[in-house]
């Protein structure tokens, strides 16, 4: 599908060189706030005390949120769980504070808003549980990489796989550099965004590397730049279609989704734009770099005579 066509190649490549300069000064901030301030990391990953209220009537967890931020806590989660009644609140722990303690003063300044509300439970998650889910946070993280290397290995070439990695941790370290720099609460749902955005990244850079391997197979006579600008200029299209249709879903969970999807929806809005930002710049010109040729692709077989780069039904079928 396409509402538009362009019927010229865009050379993308001729300001790789600007735009990857820019990607790493980026990049070293992102890095240098990581290692300066570092994340503000919830209660998932810090302990506190969770607690889990019931009402008898669907509960107004914007009276909930204000109740408990009357009490000091900047950093609280309150969301529904099972139905609309039930209601579970995260605290972060604090010195010199017990677990009931904190879950005493919360109960009774939701009283006071409403005295119908019951305390199911309340339980302290200890900094054990804390270092467990970083430890298994940062497992998964690894092991998409290295799925994705060789994935991409297997199916492309070594310098592409190598190209997505870079890339891939480019846009991963990036959105970790914002949440760093805002202090913005980094929680399990973040991380889910996180690994949600190395997929989505890695999606396109495997429709642009396919594109590239296509135009090797169909245009003798081009060399390496303008197969991956005339790839690049194939994939607009698709790219504005799939990441405009998707941003839309995004946007309405930042927007409509409560303090719960927040930094989820926001998350995973700075990495669909640096995803598509890094698959068509950042491991483009990094497999231009590598030296990728029409013998790293081609194993074999004649090539296909020359076609028009503009022709629509030109390219890979993906």
């Amino acid at each position: 599908m396409e509402f538009f066509r362009i019927h010229r190649t865009i050379p993308f490549m001729r300001y790789a060189k600007v735009l990857n300069a820019i990607s790493i000064v980026t990049f070293i901030l992102a890095v240098f706030f990581l290692f300066h301030r570092g994340l503000h990391l919830s209660v998932e990953f810090t302990g506190g005390t969770v607690m889990e209220v019931n009402y008898p009537q669907a509960a107004e967890l914007d009276k909930v949120r204000s109740a408990v931020s009357g009490l000091g806590y900047q950093d609280v989660q309150v969301q529904n769980f099972g139905s609309s009644r039930d209601v579970m609140i995260r605290l972060p722990a604090q010195k010199g504070v017990s677990s009931q303690e904190q879950s005493n003063r919360v109960l009774t300044a939701l009283k006071t808003v409403d005295p119908t509300v019951q305390l199911r439970r309340n339980e302290f998650v200890g900094p054990q549980v804390g270092d467990e889910l970083t430890t298994n946070g940062l497992k998964a993280l690894g092991m998409v990489v290295v799925g994705i290397m060789i994935y991409l290995a297997f199916r492309f070439e070594w310098k592409f796989a190598l190209s997505t990695v870079l890339a891939n941790l480019h846009d991963v370290v990036i959105i970790l550099g914002f949440f760093a720099f805002f202090q913005w609460e980094f929680s399990l749902a973040v991380l889910a965004a996180v690994l949600a955005v190395l997929g989505y990244s890695v999606n396109e850079s495997v429709v642009i590397f396919d594109r590239i391997r296509e135009n090797f197979r169909r245009y003798r006579k081009m060399d390496t730049v303008e197969i991956i600008d005339s790839a690049i200029t194939g994939t607009i299209s698709r790219t504005i279609i799939t990441h405009g249709s998707t941003q839309l879903v995004v946007l309405s969970m930042f927007f409509f989704g409560g303090p719960t999807l927040h930094y989820f929806a926001l998350a995973l809005t700075i990495g669909i734009c640096f995803g598509i930002y890094s698959s068509c710049f950042v491991a483009a010109s990094i497999a231009m770099w590598l030296g990728v040729k029409r013998e790293d692709l081609i194993k074999g077989g004649p090539a296909k005579r020359d076609e028009d780069p503009n022709d629509p039904n030109a390219g890979a079928t993906v």
